[in-house]
């Protein structure tokens, strides 16, 4: 089975926009393989170098004076590439976030995310479920996953459940189990199409017969006791 990494990823700001000079506070991200949490993942804190806004706040709790002794983006950029490497990201709104990621990556001369290797979720759960809320938290309920641990929003925190959550988008918790119907699990997003080879391979050495030469005789018997050589004949060619 050909080995599929992707990284789920989150972070936390001191506001809405770069563009108006906020910045990145938290980075979370964990690793996951063929759709599966590794015990792999990155997480930093960040010094902003500027005040947080109070609507941020409140969705965080992350205070500057916190902060103020953490590392500044630059510091952590490379073991962050490092880490996401050329992997998918799976994100939940992800314009939020790589817009922030990009714009900090930027300005510590880094090479920027690549927007076509991205999975957002957000986007999934519209079109499973257009109409209905798909928020974080609203399909933590749909799925009947607990997130009783998220009083308030950490990056890490919510990278864990968010990789529950994207399980459970593709299909629950084995989405490469399609029956004999497709051996590709197709991800479509921003008009990309990756195709994921999910398994369904013949054996390179079949299996043992598993069944004894007695047993085949005495079934051939039975069977031809009940329907008649006739259709033994036919069960001889099947």
């Amino acid at each position: 089975m050909s080995v599929i990494r992707e990284i789920v990823l989150d972070t936390e700001t001191t506001g809405l926009s770069p563009e108006d000079g906020d910045r990145i506070i938290e980075i979370g991200a964990i690793e996951l393989i063929n759709f599966i949490p590794s015990d792999k993942y990155f997480h930093a804190y960040i010094n902003p170098q500027r005040e947080i806004s109070e609507s941020a706040l409140s969705v965080h709790g992350l205070t500057y004076d916190f902060l103020k002794d953490k590392p500044v983006f630059s510091a952590v950029a490379d073991d962050f590439l490092e880490f996401v490497g050329t992997d998918s990201l799976v994100i939940h709104n992800a314009k939020f976030d790589i817009n922030f990621l990009n714009h900090e990556l930027q300005l510590a001369g880094k090479p920027v995310l690549d927007s076509n290797s991205i999975v957002d979720t957000l986007e999934m759960a519209r079109k499973k479920f257009p109409g209905s809320p798909v928020s974080l938290d609203a399909l933590c309920r749909r799925f009947s996953i607990n997130n009783s641990e998220r009083s308030l929003h950490g990056a890490l925190l919510d990278s864990k459940i968010l990789a529950k959550v994207y399980l459970e988008l593709l299909g629950g918790r084995q989405p490469d189990l399609e029956l004999g119907v497709s051996e590709n699990l197709v991800i479509k997003n921003k008009g990309t199409e990756a195709s994921y080879i999910a398994g369904l391979k013949k054996r390179k050495v079949a299996l043992p017969n598993r069944v004894s030469d007695i047993e085949i005789n005495r079934h051939k018997t039975f069977i031809a006791k009940i329907d008649g050589m006739e259709k033994w004949e036919i069960y001889k060619k099947i």
